[in-house]
């Protein structure tokens, strides 16, 4: 799953506004998490506490990484 999370933040970053900090959080989640499910759920979890424009970066992310 780490390769697919790297893979999803390289084709996001052109649209992304925080970078680093997207790329910290997503690692972090992908870190407590063993399969694509929870993860998906823990970013989508993330998104609803998130405000504007990070809500957006983790929505350009989370939409990268389910279409791979």
């Amino acid at each position: 799953m780490k390769e697919k999370i790297e893979r999803a933040l390289f084709e996001a970053r052109p649209y992304i506004e925080y970078y680093e900090e997207l790329k910290r959080k997503v690692e972090e989640i992908g870190s407590k998490v063993q399969d694509e499910a929870s993860f998906i759920q823990l970013v989508e979890e993330e998104i609803k506490s998130s405000r504007e424009p990070f809500k957006t970066d983790l929505k350009i992310f989370l939409q990268k990484f389910s279409s791979l």
